[in-house]
């Protein structure tokens, strides 16, 4: 089980459970075509945006195999909401999990996701003791691929067209640490 302390604070963020406040700075970055081009669902407009932050609302743990933690991750300087990251708990008995993240394009570049995706790479292995974690992405999404090499992880998979996204076949790339990589990595 892994019940964080809030708020947890990085060196430039800030990642806490969302709250109903949130609701027009997730709608400023949910509802663009760009964030949501290499994902599952299309630009939400405000109702689902509502419908989403009320799933985020309700993740502000892992208590059994099969949850999903869901942190808005804040600017310290400002406290402007810029993105969010997650952490599912795929497997007690083989102690794995899978963690994502979605940022708003104004703040791309910075440095942001990376800070906030290790912070959840950490949680993960130090707070529940996963063995191992996984990170997907579309294979067209170079971005997102660069980030998890950049943390570190290792690219275990490219699926060839193995899913059809918004209608078209997408190939899908997989990554993944394992925790004795994270705390050598930590060293």
């Amino acid at each position: 089980m892994l019940r964080p302390s809030y708020p947890i604070i990085t060196d430039r963020l800030i990642l806490r459970p969302f709250t109903e406040d949130d609701l027009d700075a997730m709608h400023a970055y949910q509802s663009l075509p760009e964030v949501t081009r290499y994902l599952y669902w299309d630009p939400r407009d405000r109702a689902a945006t509502a419908e989403a932050l009320k799933r985020r609302i309700s993740m502000p743990a892992l208590e059994r195999e099969g949850d999903v933690l869901v942190l808005a991750a804040l600017l310290r300087d400002t406290g402007d909401l810029i993105g969010d990251v997650n952490l599912a708990w795929l497997s007690e008995p083989h102690e794995q999990g899978e963690f994502g993240f979605v940022f708003n394009p104004a703040y791309h570049g910075r440095g942001y996701a990376r800070e906030a995706a290790a912070e959840m790479l950490r949680l993960g292995f130090e707070g529940l003791g996963l063995h191992r974690i996984v990170g997907r992405c579309d294979g067209r999404n170079e971005a997102s691929a660069r980030l998890m090499t950049r943390l570190g992880m290792r690219r275990e998979a490219h699926f060839v067209q193995n899913e059809i996204v918004k209608g078209e076949w997408t190939d899908e790339l997989v990554f993944a640490m394992l925790a004795e990589e994270w705390a050598a990595g930590r060293r």
